[in-house]
């Protein structure tokens, strides 16, 4: 049986061992910055979704939808994903500028088309906000705004490819055609962020090489910006 001081000697070896660990693991803790946004607007596809990005860029998005205007069950969409760290930058440096989200950033006009419950939320060790807006007239927030919008829809293009890929492949070549004519307009955000769902299609030997060709053009792409 160890001896009383033998106890203490091993309780004050472990103490020194592991209060770095939990220290490092606290400081982390209390660095890791969180921001959200999400949107209601039951006339559109999705007709919810939402964003949480951490400042370490473990993302995750959620969204309830129809795949298609034919289908009649809304379908439910998790996705964790990364996003490349100039476009999680720009996402905290837009926050700031936009004072974290602690006033009210809605412009209150009611003569303005209704285009979905949006909410802009952060938090931190220091300071936490959350506002909702239909439209708001603060420059930093109608650029996050556009920014998260055009995330949510490549997003939504890696939920219809996912599925494409498992149960319609042929279906695979008209959707990479539609993602290809929106990142040409720029109405894309990151779409290294679907980057595992591509990865898929392109080592896929089932799928005919003209698609497979067409989701690499898509990744060389983000590659390029």
């Amino acid at each position: 049986m160890p001896r009383p001081f033998q106890i203490v000697r091993l309780l004050i070896f472990s103490s020194v061992l592991f209060s770095p660990i939990l220290a490092c693991s606290q400081t982390e803790a209390q660095a890791l910055a969180v921001l959200t946004f999400t949107v209601d607007f039951p006339a559109s596809q999705p007709e919810h979704y939402s964003i949480r990005m951490p400042s370490d860029g473990a993302a995750r998005y959620h969204s309830v939808g129809r795949l298609s205007p034919d289908s009649d069950d809304a379908d439910s969409f998790d996705l964790d994903f990364t996003l490349a760290p100039e476009t999680r930058q720009k996402i905290f440096e837009l926050a700031a500028k936009a004072g974290y989200f602690q006033k009210d950033v809605d412009s209150h006009h009611k003569h303005i088309a209704f285009t979905g419950k949006k909410t802009l939320g952060y938090k931190d060790a220091q300071r936490s906000g959350e506002s909702t807006y239909n439209y708001s007239p603060v420059p930093a927030v109608q650029e996050l705004t556009s920014l998260m919008q055009g995330l949510s829809v490549t997003l939504e293009f890696g939920h219809r490819l996912q599925y494409d890929h498992h149960y319609q492949k042929l279906a695979l070549d008209e959707e990479l055609k539609r993602m290809e004519e929106q990142a040409r307009a720029n109405q894309l955000a990151d779409i290294a962020a679907i980057q595992p769902i591509l990865d898929q299609i392109i080592a896929d030997p089932t799928v005919i090489n003209v698609t497979r060709a067409r989701a690499q053009k898509l990744l060389e792409r983000a590659d390029a910006h």
